[in-house]
């Protein structure tokens, strides 16, 4: 399979993208495996933390241009025909879900940016929450070159994400940036040599899932739930997930580990 799925003995998931041969873009086939390979995280119990990358020099381009935008138009065009559109096994909707887009998924995601992240690469980059980048990398919403329109989430997770201004300078003149660039624009943690690209990704990874998965997942439930509504009712959101978080087993293991002077033992509920 040109998508990866690893996991470690320290709870962190590994998924790679490995399709060198057409820059690490995606076709139905392609979207269809990372769409699976994020619900295969999202339902692995031991699976904590996931980290996403590419192979070569390239992180993501997204859509395979020659292959996926064809099958794609055709398909919608005939439904907008009334005809029905066979996929092959397939569903419309792989794409966004293989880039995170409206997906319940509240696990954390590292994104460790190897190389070129363009495209359909920056809408999957929307989906994680820590973001580090080889000094090489680079970043573009590149949809508009092309005639296109970036539907996985960019114009809408992307203002969220950083300042309006560097949003739009990335929406609408659609060039490619370098990563200390996109590290001065917020959309970076953090910029490393690329020999130490994945060892700095899996540090943070580790960092995390060092804590209490239960309520790490929980936190991230109520930023994305909060984000999505007013004030008023992402404070009630938060107060019902503080809730469930206080009267898990882990909200007990915690203190009594403190209290005990050793390591918590979590057992993610």
């Amino acid at each position: 399979m040109a998508v990866r799925y690893e996991r470690d003995e320290e709870h962190v998931v590994l998924i790679t993208i490995d399709r060198p041969e057409a820059r690490n873009s995606l076709d139905m086939q392609h979207f269809f495996e990372l769409r699976t390979a994020w619900e295969r995280f999202g339902e692995d119990e031991d699976a904590w933390v996931a980290i996403v990358t590419g192979v070569a020099d390239t992180f993501c381009v997204g859509a395979d241009l020659k292959k996926y935008i064809p099958e794609i138009t055709k398909h919608i065009e005939m439904i907008k025909e009334g005809r029905t559109a066979e996929l092959g096994g397939y569903q419309l909707d792989d794409g966004t879900k293989a880039v995170l887009r409206d997906v319940d998924l509240y696990k954390p995601v590292v994104a460790a940016i190897n190389g070129v992240c363009v495209a359909g690469g920056m809408e999957l980059l929307g989906g994680c929450d820590i973001r580090v980048a080889a000094t090489g990398a680079t970043f573009g919403v590149m949809e508009p070159k092309r005639g296109l329109f970036a539907g996985g989430g960019t114009t809408v997770r992307l203002p969220r994400q950083v300042p309006f201004p560097a949003a739009m300078e990335l929406l609408l003149c659609a060039d490619r940036v370098p990563a200390e660039k996109a590290l001065q624009m917020g959309l970076l943690n953090e910029v490393v040599d690329a020999d130490v690209l994945l060892d700095t990704a899996r540090s943070y990874a580790r960092r995390i899932a060092a804590n209490a998965p239960f309520a790490i997942r929980k936190t991230k439930e109520s930023v994305l739930r909060g984000l999505a509504v007013d004030l008023a009712r992402a404070y009630e959101i938060e107060m019902e997930i503080a809730g469930e978080v206080f009267g898990s087993e882990d909200a007990k293991e915690g203190p009594r580990a403190f209290a005990e002077k050793r390591a918590p033992v979590w057992q993610n509920r």
